[in-house]
């Protein structure tokens, strides 16, 4: 055989190569295809294995046939109380009918895309007929399946099976929180004033009581000092006169000397300019005598 034999059965052997190349495909068991011919779908293949389709006119599309998340970021939602959540939630879901899937979004990343907005606008329209109150109820179960029969409902449109619909987290927007937590922190200020306020007022109740108890003893006291005083006064002035009736020479004497003594101990520099013969001297230099 000649060399150019050769190289012609060469070049007929990679043709062959080269077509039968883009006649087989092969379908995984986790994908399903579509099969198109100038763009138009002819034929879906779900059956896993070696699949041969026309070289060069059609070509094949492949999907996932598994179980899919998709974890949308968490959007804000008005509820029917007017009451704002950040709704955070997750669905899982297959491409049923690839058919269709192909038809109306094509690729898995425009599915994923309005897979969203069928969830989003679900969570908005079902969440938005309810209160927070309804939502932390026993209701919640209830408002899910709600939730997750209208997006199975759209979701079908584009081929896609949802399996399950769930919200992971409903919190008050970060605003509002610090807004609450002002209004707290306000009312607990507003709380301990009063608290302050009435305190003052009991303690200033306490304080008025006590200065007039006090007052009351104190006066009191002084009024029976002042009896007190009074009688031993009265019986004070009873002895004297009693003395002075007994022997009046003495009690004379003696009140002389209280009044000496009462001038002398002053020690106020006080002076006095008296006779030798004046009454106050009248005992000075001589003998008392008594009547006893």
């Amino acid at each position: 055989m000649s060399d150019k034999i050769k190289i012609v059965l060469g070049a007929i052997a990679l043709v062959v190569l080269f077509v039968l190349a883009n006649s087989l495909y092969v379908v995984k068991q986790t994908e399903q295809a579509i099969v198109l011919q100038f763009g138009e779908p002819v034929r879906v293949v779900k059956e896993p294995g070696l699949k041969a389709k026309v070289p060069f006119i059609q070509k094949v599309v492949f999907y996932d046939n598994r179980l899919l998340n998709l974890d949308p970021p968490a959007q804000e939602v008005v509820l029917n109380d007017k009451k704002r959540l950040d709704v955070d939630s997750f669905t899982r879901y297959r491409i049923v009918d690839p058919l269709r899937f192909y038809k109306t979004v094509r690729t898995e990343i425009q599915a994923r895309s309005k897979l969203e907005e069928i969830v989003n606008s679900s969570v908005r329209k079902i969440l938005g007929r309810i209160t927070l109150q309804e939502l932390l109820s026993q209701q919640r179960t209830q408002i899910m399946a709600d939730i997750s029969a209208a997006v199975k409902t759209d979701a079908e449109q584009i081929g896609v099976s949802v399996a399950d619909v769930r919200i992971r987290r409903a919190d008050l927007p970060i605003e509002v929180l610090q807004a609450i937590n002002a209004r707290m922190k306000a009312e607990r200020e507003r709380d301990a004033k009063e608290f302050r306020a009435t305190g003052q007022q009991e303690a200033q109740k306490i304080r008025a009581t006590a200065e007039k108890e006090k007052t009351v003893i104190i006066a009191e006291a002084e009024k029976q000092a002042q009896i007190i005083r009074g009688q031993g006064d009265q019986q004070a002035v009873a002895i004297w006169n009693k003395a002075a009736g007994v022997d009046p020479q003495f009690y004379a004497f003696y009140r002389s000397l209280e009044a000496y003594k009462n001038s002398m101990a002053s020690g106020d520099g006080t002076s006095m300019v008296l006779a030798p013969d004046s009454e106050f001297f009248e005992f000075f230099g001589k003998t008392v005598k008594t009547g006893r």
